[in-house]
């Protein structure tokens, strides 16, 4: 009796060592495959110039403020003290509207990181599902993405999906 659960046992250890095994892995790498989509880098151009637009629009901004300290400083001993706490407070105003405008601009919800979520997300999306779809399709239980795990000290280019997933999007390399 004993000696039948040890060869059963044994049997279930050998069964999942073998599964576990039989595992297909594979990698891609998505600065790869999205360099390769023209979307892409049109949609990235777009973010980058708005990002640019926005930059210049803020830096404008903090451009005045500055220009209107140096102004004070210049005359502050000139100036009464209804007159100077008016252009202290013009001052303090003008800086926060340009963090206001950063924040609006640049922030967490801010319209850059909106617009970057518009164009780019939908081919993230499309980039995503031909993922999935190959992984399915070729029984796949991992597939890593070497953009974003650079740690991967050997990669074989068999198990390189990239090109794949790129013809599974309609594009060819």
């Amino acid at each position: 009796m004993f000696m039948k659960k040890l060869f059963l046992l044994f049997i279930l250890i050998i069964g999942t060592t073998s599964f576990a095994f039989a595992q297909k892995f594979a990698y891609i790498n998505t600065e790869y495959i999205l360099g390769k989509i023209p979307a892409y880098k049109t949609a990235e151009d777009q973010v980058e110039r708005l990002a640019q637009q926005y930059q210049q629009e803020v830096e404008t901004l903090y451009q005045k403020t500055d220009d209107l300290f140096k102004a004070y400083q210049a005359e502050k001993v000139l100036l009464t003290d209804d007159m100077r706490q008016r252009r202290e407070d013009e001052i303090v105003t003008k800086e926060r509207e340009a963090k206001d405008l950063q924040r609006k601009y640049f922030g967490q919800e801010g319209n850059l990181t909106s617009k970057r979520e518009e164009l780019i997300k939908p081919i993230l999306d499309q980039v995503h599902s031909a993922i999935k779809a190959i992984s399915d399709e070729g029984g796949y239980a991992i597939i890593f993405d070497t953009a974003s795990n650079p740690s991967m000290i050997y990669t074989n280019p068999r198990y390189d999906l990239s090109d794949k997933v790129l013809e599974k999007l309609g594009y060819r390399n």
